[in-house]
């Protein structure tokens, strides 16, 4: 990757890839700020039970290990990333708008599934974008990435805000705005050359696998990660039942991206070593979901938030800089499909035993999501020896 970076690229060029990057970041992650807090309450206001949200829930993570690894590995192959990107919004702007024409639980189920075929890899395949260009222009992830959590923040303030104005029921319209929104960002997007190797692509994403080191990394981070499952799915719904309004709701998450923001601004600074990133946020996830389970006063609550920070943009740029380190360029949007796959296995199982756990004990399922985040921080730490000592090369093919 420092290879690439070291052609001299005129200032524009780096520019505008950077700006058209950082308006599609911000136009995908609008999306989910309005779709992870309020599209369980659209769920529920429209009739649908528990046990039927936590199963609808969980199709954005089941497509993440089924569906969504084929996918950027064909992209990869055809060095198509960018046209995925495109038409994976597209297609995601219109099955939204499919599910909000339907209110029937089995049948949103099955529209819903479809739409996350083609959602779910948007992500990833923007990281693999972004960490391509990164190489190409010699830029940081970080900075990059925060727009995106800036956008999710407004999204999800905005939302919140239409919560107390409209009928929930309209919710879901909010969210289809976002997707037609992200579609014309994509439009934006600078084409990057491909970056061709020589080496043999079954035989390389084969190495990649066998790698103890990249499976310590996605497996501790899908932990992690999988601990905010109950957070994402059912904060909103548990806040509500407290007497919070969705303003305010809209606010708690709104302060938790703040932090996460401030984390990726701040994380060309970093020196810690990435393995000890992960696990840092590992361990504050214990604290915060602890700390949750035991129902706190709005205002600790809020300084509760502040630690999505280290619970989610600690990690996420702990993982990234590791998967730049062992995995070369030419294989990131494998591997970033194989790292959604494990975060999506264990998050579609944690979302579907969520919805059960939560009918039963409520507040209490934060101590499972604590349990989760200790393995994490468990198996990073167990593996940073490894991680330290022995680095993927660039030309190793993976």
């Amino acid at each position: 990757m420092k290879t690439e970076s070291q052609i001299p690229i005129a200032t524009s060029v780096k520019r505008r890839f950077a700006v058209s990057l950082a308006l599609f970041y911000s136009a995908v992650f609008a999306v989910s700020g309005t779709h992870l807090p309020f599209f369980p309450v659209w769920l529920k206001a429209i009739g649908i039970d528990a046990s039927w949200i936590g199963l609808i829930n969980a199709l954005p993570a089941i497509t993440r290990f089924t569906t969504l690894p084929q996918i950027t590995a064909f992209a990869e192959k055809r060095h198509a990333i960018r046209a995925g990107m495109m038409l994976s919004v597209l297609a995601t702007a219109i099955g939204f708008t499919a599910v909000g024409l339907q209110h029937q639980p089995l049948a949103l189920f099955l529209i819903y599934a479809l739409t996350c075929v083609m959602w779910t890899p948007t992500t990833p395949l923007t990281d693999a974008y972004a960490l391509r260009g990164v190489a190409r222009y010699g830029l940081d992830y970080g900075p990059l990435r925060l727009w995106g959590s800036a956008a999710f923040a407004a999204g999800s303030l905005a939302c919140g805000y239409l919560v107390d104005v409209i009928a929930a029921r309209d919710l879901i319209w909010v969210i289809v705005a976002w997707a037609v929104i992200a579609v014309a960002a994509s439009l934006l997007l600078r084409p990057l050359e491909d970056v061709r190797r020589k080496t043999t692509e079954t035989q390389a994403g084969k190495a990649l696998l066998r790698d103890a080191g990249f499976w310590a990394v996605i497996a501790s981070a899908a932990l992690i990660q999988g601990s905010h499952v109950a957070y994402y799915t059912f904060s909103a719904i548990n806040w509500q039942l407290h007497g919070l309004g969705g303003l305010t709701i809209a606010g708690l998450w709104t302060l938790g991206v703040i932090a996460e923001i401030v984390v990726f601004a701040l994380s060309p600074r970093f020196s810690m070593h990435p393995s000890t990133m992960i696990a840092i946020g590992g361990l504050s996830a214990v604290v915060r979901w602890i700390v949750t389970a035991n129902e706190p006063p709005l205002a600790l609550l809020a300084i509760v938030q502040l630690g999505h920070g280290l619970t989610f943009g600690m990690t996420i740029v702990g993982t990234m800089n590791l998967l730049v380190q062992r995995v070369p360029s030419h294989q990131i949007a494998r591997g970033q499909g194989y790292y959604a796959a494990c975060n999506g296995l264990l998050g579609a199982a944690t979302s579907i035993a969520s919805g059960a756990i939560y009918a039963r004990i409520g507040d209490n399922l934060y101590y499972v999501m604590a349990a989760m985040a200790a393995a994490g921080a468990l198996v990073i730490w167990s593996a940073r020896h490894r991680l330290i000592a022995q680095p993927q090369s660039e030309a190793s093919g993976g």
